[in-house]
């Protein structure tokens, strides 16, 4: 017979960390690089960042994975360069250039174009995303060269500043919602143009309130002389969801919600999600106020 693998290849390591994604790498790339010089069991990220792009990719490990939704489905931060007069098969730099067109817009026609992004839209994915249709994520489909009907999706753009625009680049800022994806900005700002765009660089600057400027990039990491060192950069996980009100249980409450009851508290908010804290075992996990405005159990981090 032969050996029985073993799953359990690193320590239990909890927290999230915050990294500065590096250019040219999947963030499943970043992840893997990651749990292993943390000497991580087990670890997750976010919701992925494309290879071209840099800036804030958190990284759930041990219990902290039990979070990663809530990074997933949070509003973002970005920064971007779109080059005019080009389009691309993938939407971004690293594509094949399949038209060209002459750049004669100006700074207020862009200023005009770019109003239209404003606000709650419909977006239509590309190709070239992680959207699954019939269980396929879409990029698959695209690299057989592929091309199919995607939905349009309700997606909400805060935010959308335009920094710079000198020959034909453009430099952009904007906060959006989760599903927001700025190669289809990209597609769609130079399509209304009419000379076609594409992402140059893009870079994530916030994600749920939490800033680039407080990550650490993989040299830093690396840098560090052993895994116990590096875990210093982790965060708990409630510190790294602190945008989201706390709520403190009573002993009694806090035994009966760890055992799957919905519970009544203190200063409850009207709805939404709330941090769970008990005085004896500290951070509890997340909780949903639920419509007769008890709190529920959702993601435990740990029972008493």
């Amino acid at each position: 017979m032969g050996r029985r693998r073993n799953h359990k290849i690193g320590d239990p390591v909890d927290g999230i960390l915050l990294l500065d994604k590096p250019a040219g790498i999947t963030s499943n790339a970043a992840l893997q690089k990651a749990k292993l010089l943390l000497h991580a069991r087990k670890g997750g990220h976010t919701g992925s960042l494309d290879p071209i792009a840099t800036g804030l990719l958190p990284l759930c490990f041990g219990e902290a994975t039990k979070l990663a939704g809530f990074f997933l489905d949070s509003d973002k931060v970005y920064w971007a360069t779109l080059k005019l007069g080009e389009r691309t098969d993938t939407g971004d730099c690293e594509g094949t250039v399949v038209k060209t067109s002459p750049v004669t817009v100006d700074d207020q026609s862009i200023r005009r174009a770019l109003d239209h992004f404003k606000g709650q839209i419909k977006q239509i994915p590309p190709m070239y995303s992680a959207v699954k249709v019939n269980g396929l994520p879409l990029y698959r489909l695209a690299r057989e060269g592929k091309v199919i009907d995607r939905e349009p999706r309700l997606v909400s753009v805060y935010r959308l500043d335009l920094l710079r625009f000198e020959g034909s680049e453009l430099e952009i800022e904007l906060h959006c919602s989760h599903g927001f994806y700025v190669r289809g900005l990209a597609h769609d700002l130079g399509e209304l143009l009419g000379c076609g765009a594409h992402v140059r660089r893009l870079r994530r600057l916030n994600v749920a309130g939490l800033e680039v400027a407080n990550s650490v990039s993989m040299e830093e990491l690396d840098e560090l002389d052993n895994p116990a060192a590096r875990r210093h950069k982790l965060l708990a996980g409630d510190e790294a969801l602190s945008h989201i009100p706390p709520v403190d249980l009573s002993v009694d409450a806090a035994f009966y919600l760890c055992r799957g009851q919905a519970v009544r508290a203190a200063d409850l908010p009207s709805e939404g999600w709330v941090r769970l804290y008990s005085r004896d075992a500290g951070f509890l996990g997340m909780g949903a106020i639920t419509d007769d405005g008890k709190v529920a159990p959702r993601r435990l981090m740990t029972s008493i």
